[in-house]
C-alpha cells in the first residue's frame, strides 16, 4: 500500500490548479497574438502587392515566429513569463494542425509521397544519427548528450529529443540545451531554405522533401514549405511525419545499447511496448484525415472550414516556437556541443538535398 500511496496523483493535481489561472491568461495572451499576425500578414501582403510583388516574402509563419520572439523578450523583461508559460504547447498545437491538414492531401498522394518519405527518412536517420554520435564522441560530450542531440538532429527536433532523454535517462540540462539548440537553427532554416530553393530553381515537391528531411521541428517545416507554396508545404509535411515515425523504433534501440553496453545490463529492458509509447499517434490521425478526405467525406464548405482552423492552429504553434526559446540554455551548453549540433545541421542539409533530389527528384 505504501508504494500506492508514493505515487498518488494528488502533488500532480494540486499543480494543475495552481497553474490554471496562468494557462487561462496566457491562452488569451496567445489567441491575441494570433490576431494580431493575422492583421500584420494582411497589411504586409498588400504592402508587397502595391508594389507589383505578387507573392508575400513574408508569410505568415516567419511573422508568427518573430511576434513570439517579441513577446517572450517583453514577458521575461516584466517578470510574467512563467506565469503564462503553461499554455506554450507549441507540440499540440502543431499536431492538431497537422491532422486536419490531411484533408488537403488524398491517400493516393500520401501513398506516394509517403513511401519516397520514408525511404528517404531511412536513410537520413541512420545517416545523420551516425554523424553525429560519431562527432559527439570526438567531441567527448557525456553518451546521453549524444544520443539526446544525434536523435533530434536526425529525427524530428524536440519530440524526438524528449523520447531519446527518457529512453537514456538523460539529464534534464541535456534536453534544454538541445531543445534550445534545435529551435536557434530551426527558425533561421525556415528562411533560409526556401530562399536557397528558389535561387537555385528547385521543383517544389523537390523542395518540400529537402525541408522535410533536414529542418529538425515540424512546426518550422511546415513554415518553410508555407513560404515555399501549397505543393512544398504537402510534401514536406509528409515527409517529416514519415520521419517521424522513425521515433518510437529510434528510442527502442537507443535503450536497448544503453541497458546492455553502456550500463551493462542494468536498467529496464525495452519491449514492444515502448514502441508504441514513442509512436506520434498524430501521424495515425493524419492519415486517417486524409483517408476520409480521398472517400470525400467533406463537403467543400467543411474542407474551406477545415482549411482555416489548421492555418489558426499553425500560427499558433509558430508563434508558440518564438515563445519558448530560451537563449541561456545555449549559453549554458558551452561551446562543444553548440558547434557539434551545428555541424551535424550542415551536414544534414547537405545529405537531404542530395537524397530528396534523387528520390523525388528522379525515383518518384
Amino acid at each position: 500500500m505504501s508504494a500506492a500511496v508514493g505515487t498518488s496523483p494528488v502533488p500532480a493535481a494540486s499543480a494543475a490548479r495552481r497553474q490554471l489561472p496562468g494557462f487561462v491568461v496566457g491562452l488569451a495572451l496567445l489567441a491575441a497574438l494570433t490576431l494580431l499576425v493575422a492583421e500584420l500578414d494582411q497589411g504586409i501582403a498588400a504592402f508587397f502587392k502595391d508594389h507589383d510583388v505578387s507573392k508575400n516574402p513574408f508569410e505568415y509563419p516567419l511573422t508568427a515566429a518573430l511576434i513570439g520572439l517579441t513577446a517572450n523578450a517583453l514577458l521575461k523583461l516584466t517578470g510574467t513569463y512563467t506565469f503564462v508559460r503553461p499554455a506554450v504547447r507549441t507540440e499540440m498545437y502543431l499536431k492538431i494542425g497537422i491532422v486536419l491538414l490531411g484533408a488537403k492531401i488524398s491517400f493516393g498522394d500520401l501513398v506516394t509521397k509517403g513511401t519516397g518519405g520514408m525511404i528517404q527518412a531511412v536513410i537520413m536517420v541512420i545517416s545523420v544519427f551516425s554523424f553525429t554520435w560519431w562527432l559527439g564522441g570526438k567531441a567527448k560530450l557525456p553518451d546521453t548528450l549524444r544520443a539526446v542531440m544525434s536523435s533530434a538532429v536526425s529525427i524530428c527536433g524536440v519530440s524526438a529529443a524528449i523520447a531519446a532523454a527518457g529512453s537514456v535517462q538523460a539529464k534534464k540540462e541535456e534536453i534544454t540545451y538541445v531543445t534550445a539548440l534545435v529551435i536557434v537553427t530551426a527558425l533561421p532554416l525556415m528562411v533560409i531554405m526556401p530562399a536557397i530553393g528558389n535561387v537555385i530553381g528547385l521543383p517544389s515537391d523537390v523542395a518540400g522533401a529537402w525541408f522535410g528531411g533536414n529542418i529538425d521541428t515540424t512546426a518550422a517545416v511546415v513554415g518553410a514549405g508555407t513560404i515555399y507554396g501549397e505543393e512544398a508545404q504537402r510534401v514536406a509535411t509528409i515527409v517529416k511525419s514519415s520521419q517521424n515515425v522513425m521515433i518510437g523504433f529510434a528510442a527502442f534501440a537507443l535503450a536497448l545499447y544503453f541497458v546492455t553496453v553502456i550500463k551493462g545490463g542494468e536498467g529496464e529492458r525495452p519491449s514492444a511496448k515502448m514502441i508504441w509509447q514513442r509512436f506520434p499517434k498524430f501521424v495515425l490521425g493524419f492519415v486517417f484525415v486524409s483517408i476520409l478526405a480521398s472517400l470525400e467525406a467533406f463537403t467543400p464548405a467543411i474542407t474551406s472550414e477545415i482549411s482555416t482552423a489548421y492555418q489558426w492552429l499553425f500560427t499558433l504553434a509558430f508563434v508558440s516556437i518564438g515563445l519558448d526559446f530560451a537563449p541561456s540554455a545555449l549559453r549554458e551548453a558551452g561551446l562543444k556541443p553548440t558547434l557539434v549540433y551545428l555541424a551535424a545541421t550542415v551536414f544534414n542539409t547537405v545529405l537531404a538535398l542530395v537524397v530528396a533530389s534523387i528520390i523525388f527528384g528522379v525515383v518518384f
